[in-house]
């Protein structure tokens, strides 16, 4: 089992639960990363730097694997690291890469709202990436998901911080959120190795959607907290990402970012996905003061 990506915080989760159950082969982009991941994970897990868009660091890998899990991509690009870079480029090494190897199937982690038709950079790069991705050999099978919630995870830290404000200022605060478990998204992804990966794209959402105020305010409960949510016009979001791309190379928020950011999440959850963990007890596990 390779994985790309394999230190952010939901590379890392799957690497701690599968660690008995597959060879793991954990690739990341730097020096740096892999000391870290090293130190995270201990023994039983290898761990490689490779270039994302280099088919022949990927080819060695794939070569001895039964499936790859690819995780790699962004939601802010820079002028370093652009979305095409980050997904296309990607996406075409794996592809690639895979072509005539071992490889029986990939899962490639998308973001909900990614369409060939969207008029965000972001979606639409993600998208390519998954066209590209869905059209080679061995099968794909694309997840599409929303905001993911887990422990110590960057977008829990986030809704933490707005939930123990007495004033929280947010951009349109009736944005729809639809938020998934970390967790159950990790066994999602397990029973699709399991059972084989086809060509597909699956939309998975957590059990519930509601408004960011409402998301913020539920989580507010948990901390036993009860703040004011301001909602801003987006526009005006989009106005100040405007500006910080046009003074920085490495903007903090760019407007691609915020209509990713603000995309209504608002799914009918399928049967099969019933099982999913209930928005309180997920934010009672990843809200902390």
């Amino acid at each position: 089992m390779v994985i790309t990506g394999a230190n952010g915080h939901l590379g890392q989760r799957m690497l701690q639960t599968w660690r008995d159950s597959f060879d793991l082969v954990a690739l990341v982009r730097s020096e740096g990363a892999m000391a870290q991941l090293t130190n995270a994970t201990g023994q039983g897990v290898t761990v490689a730097v490779v270039d994302y868009a280099d088919a022949d660091t990927l080819r060695p890998f794939l070569d001895q694997a039964d499936c790859l899990v690819h995780l790699s991509g962004i939601i802010k690009q820079s002028a370093r690291n652009t979305f095409t870079q980050a997904h296309e480029d990607t996406a075409r090494a794996v592809a690639a890469a895979a072509a005539g190897s071992g490889l029986q199937g990939i899962i490639y982690l998308s973001i909900l709202g990614a369409e060939l038709h969207s008029d965000n950079d972001c979606l639409l790069s993600k998208a390519r990436a998954e066209a590209i991705l869905m059209a080679a050999e061995p099968p794909c099978t694309v997840l599409q998901v929303p905001m993911v919630l887990g422990e110590g995870d960057f977008a829990s830290l986030a809704l933490s911080r707005k939930a123990a404000r007495r004033w929280c200022f947010e951009f349109n605060a009736e944005s729809y959120e639809q938020p998934v478990y970390a967790g159950d998204l990790v066994v999602v992804v397990q029973a699709h190795i399991e059972q084989g990966c086809h060509r597909q794209r699956q939309q998975l959402a957590g059990p519930e959607a509601l408004t960011r105020r409402a998301l913020i305010q539920r989580a507010a409960a948990v901390l036993g907290n009860s703040p004011h949510v301001i909602s801003l016009p987006v526009s005006l979001g989009y106005f100040i990402a405007a500006i910080f791309e046009m003074i920085s190379s490495a903007p903090p928020v760019t407007r691609a970012m915020l209509g990713v950011l603000n995309h209504d999440d608002h799914l009918d959850v399928p049967d099969d996905q019933t099982d999913l963990t209930d928005l309180d007890t997920m934010l009672r596990r990843v809200i902390s003061p």
